[in-house]
């Protein structure tokens, strides 16, 4: 789908120089860049739950008050998919 957007100058310049470095368009280095961020935010790295899995009873406790205290004060961000 056709999409502008506005970059600064400097940026443009220097996303033109990485695409011929790279040898790709400038919209595929855009769109790797995008794809890149976006799945970043949405996985968790291999093994980060499994270093929790063995809390004690204080210790779940404390997370799942901590988990509550956080969800009680978020203002403008939605909380993440899990």
């Amino acid at each position: 789908m056709p999409t502008s957007i506005h970059l600064p100058k400097e940026l443009l310049l220097a996303v033109d120089r990485r695409a011929k470095q790279l040898g790709v368009s400038r919209n595929r280095l855009i769109v790797r860049a995008l794809e890149r961020d976006i799945a970043a935010e949405t996985e968790w790295s291999p093994g980060f739950f499994e270093k929790f899995a063995p809390l004690s009873r204080e210790d779940a406790k404390a997370l799942t008050d901590t988990l509550a205290a956080v969800r009680a004060n978020r203002k403008n961000k939605r909380p993440p998919r899990l």
